[in-house]
C-alpha cells in the first residue's frame, strides 16, 4: 500500500541524502511530499547538486495526513529545529509509532523534540555525543531499526542500507 511521506527539508540539506531515498520511495509507489517553510520555494543541496521546489508550507500540512517522515541530513536538519512548528511536526510522528527515516544529521529533529530517549539509533559522527546525552542507545551502524517505526543510517555511503530498511518498514 502506498504510503504518504512528509520530508521536512530546507537549504543546505546533504543532497543525495534527499534524493536516492526520495527516489527509492517514489519508485516503491510512495508519494514523498517536502516541507519547508515557504511552498513554491527552491532549496538547495550544500554540494550544489540538487535544487527541490518546496511541495508545502508547514503552515499548510498537518502530521495527521502522512504516513511517515524523511528526515534527510546535512545543515537543513539543525536550521528547522530552531523552529517550533517542525520540531512539534517531528514529535508528532514518534508520539504516534509512525515510520520516521533519518540519516546523518536528520536525528537532530528528533533530538530538539525529545523523542529520542531510551531508543537505539545511530546518526554522523559528530552528533553522536548529542544522541547520547538525549538518552540514546548511540549504535555506530550503517543503519538501525528501532521499535518497527525508527530507522536511522550515519552517512551518504549507509544510503543502500538505510533505503532497504525504510521500505521494509513503509512496505509493512
Amino acid at each position: 500500500m502506498s504510503k504518504k511521506i512528509a520530508c521536512l527539508i530546507t537549504d543546505m540539506f546533504e543532497d543525495v541524502e534527499y534524493t536516492e531515498p526520495a527516489n527509492a520511495f517514489r519508485q516503491d509507489g510512495h508519494e514523498v511530499i517536502t516541507i519547508e517553510k515557504e511552498k513554491g520555494k527552491k532549496v538547495k543541496g550544500k554540494q550544489g547538486e540538487a535544487e527541490i521546489e518546496i511541495d508545502s508550507s508547514i503552515d499548510e500540512v498537518k502530521p495527521e495526513n502522512f504516513d511517515a517522515l524523511l528526515l534527510p541530513g546535512g545543515f537543513s536538519p539543525d536550521i528547522l529545529r530552531a523552529d517550533d512548528r517542525f520540531v512539534q511536526f517531528a514529535k508528532h510522528f514518534m508520539d504516534e509509532d509512525k515510520p520516521v527515516l533519518a540519516i546523518c544529521h536528520g536525528p537532530q529533529l528528533l533530538i530538539t523534540a525529545k523523542s529520542l530517549e531510551g531508543r537505539t539509533a545511530t546518526g554522523f559522527k559528530s552528533i553522536a555525543v548529542d544522541m547520547e546525552y538525549a538518552g540514546v542507545n548511540y549504535k555506530d551502524d550503517e543503519v538501525v531499526v528501532c521499535c518497527g517505526q525508527l530507522v536511522t543510517s550515519r552517512q551518504p555511503d549507509d544510503i543502500p542500507a538505510f533505503n532497504r530498511e525504510s521500505l521494509k518498514i513503509l512496505n509493512k
